[in-house]
């Protein structure tokens, strides 16, 4: 048979790729109606060259049932007469395509899904639910009543001020919205015709009480230990932290968990540790406002960015070991980022840190440089550290701070971790 004569398996291959490239499009309402495919036409040269090929291709489509029609028209060939030959299947709309390629009840099902949305809430962005083509069309009966009961009462209650785990909608529990968040949030957005969110927090959104950022530390100095009970590694609430009866003179911020766990005994110090992203919780405790605070992070894009909100959060923070000398004295050491920090103002980084991240960002020393703190050999990091802190390190490599001497300049020990890769 000619390459450009349909036949009806090619039509229905086609019909395929098209209803895929185009069902979100038509459930919003889009596209033109009817849909006419060309079946070709054959000429008098293909009919005499294998006249049975175009019978078996023209007796196909007289056979064909199915949805939409299939346009006969007569045609005159000057040595084979007159024949009537198919021209053209035309769909008259996206429930006929549906069905053409077997998706017919799922496009029913979105389609009076979407309905009943848009009837319950007129003012929902119909492109919106219908880019939400699969939940309309593949949801249980069950999971869609939930979503629409959920929707409603979130709708009532715009601030409840509730956990998640509080929500009082039957059958939604923590499991089932936790892995429909993004869902539920653009739902949410579509209805009350509000942009997207750039921090994503779907708590906020959603008006429910968000459970409180936890916060580790190590209290390195013995004598402030006494003073919690012995305590000396702790993780709770940012909120509950800052109540501690402490008033350490040095904070050490380390970007790795280990790196944190390592530290040795300081006098009037203490340690926080895998921050990552949270760092702006330091503007929480008040016992920081006074102290030394030091930052060691990775020298990557990331970590700049880090250290720059921790900085917004303390303003005199200061950064350790995130300098351009140790980058380039440990290249043997150096690995890649998997994805670089957007590029960003990062206004409270010093002139020398905004530097190293330019030419991070420029991919100057190579492609997605990236030190990770805890590469890093330790009595080096060590001793770069109690530098620092005001200190030095006996044999031991223990660092011993001025402040152990009665000096009132002791710092305080913040280590933080995006995600610890010990």
């Amino acid at each position: 048979m000619p390459k450009k004569l349909l036949s009806p398996e090619a039509a229905r291959d086609f019909l395929v790729r098209r209803f895929n490239n185009q069902h979100q499009n038509w459930l919003a309402g889009e596209g033109a109606w009817p849909l006419p495919i060309s079946l070709g036409i054959p000429t008098q040269k293909d009919i005499t060259e294998d006249v049975s090929a175009v019978r078996e291709w023209s007796a196909a489509w007289q056979s064909r049932t199915g949805p939409g029609e299939v346009v006969f028209e007569d045609r005159q060939f000057a040595q084979l007469g007159r024949h009537r030959l198919p021209v053209s299947l035309s769909l008259p709309d996206a429930a006929a395509v549906a069905a053409c390629v077997g998706q017919l009840r799922r496009w029913q099902v979105a389609n009076q899904r979407l309905q009943q949305m848009l009837d319950r809430w007129p003012s929902m962005n119909r492109r919106a639910l219908a880019s939400r083509f699969d939940v309309l069309a593949d949801y249980s009966v069950a999971d869609f009543e939930r979503l629409m009961a959920l929707l409603a009462w979130l709708e009532a209650n715009p601030a409840s001020g509730l956990y998640l785990r509080q929500l009082p909608v039957e059958g939604v529990d923590t499991k089932w919205l936790e892995k429909r968040t993004g869902l539920m949030a653009g739902l949410l957005r579509s209805l009350r015709e509000v942009a997207e969110d750039d921090d994503g927090d779907f708590h906020r959104l959603f008006g429910l009480r968000k459970p409180a950022h936890r916060v580790r530390m190590r209290i390195l100095c013995p004598v402030l230990r006494r003073a919690v009970g012995g305590l000396c590694d702790i993780e709770a609430p940012a909120g509950e932290l800052a109540s501690l009866p402490i008033a350490p003179k040095t904070v050490v911020i380390v970007e790795n968990l280990e790196t944190g766990l390592a530290l040795p005994d300081v006098p009037d110090a203490v340690a926080i540790l895998r921050l990552g992203n949270a760092v702006s919780v330091l503007g929480l405790l008040p016992w920081l406002r006074d102290a030394k605070v030091v930052y060691w992070g990775d020298i990557d894009t990331h970590g700049f960015a880090i250290l720059e909100r921790a900085r917004r959060a303390v303003p005199q923070l200061q950064s350790v070991l995130m300098d351009e000398a140790t980058l380039l004295s440990h290249r043997p050491l150096w690995v890649q980022e998997s994805t670089q920090c957007p590029n960003a103002p990062l206004a409270a980084l010093t002139p020398e840190e905004r530097l190293v991240y330019d030419n991070l960002r420029a991919n100057s020393w190579g492609q997605r440089v990236r030190l990770e703190q805890e590469r890093l050999g330790w009595a080096e990091a060590v001793r770069t550290l109690a530098q620092a802190l005001d200190g030095d390190v006996p044999a031991e490599g223990v660092p011993v701070p001025v402040a152990s001497r009665g000096d009132a300049a002791n710092p305080v020990l913040v280590t933080d971790n995006r995600q610890a890769t010990t």
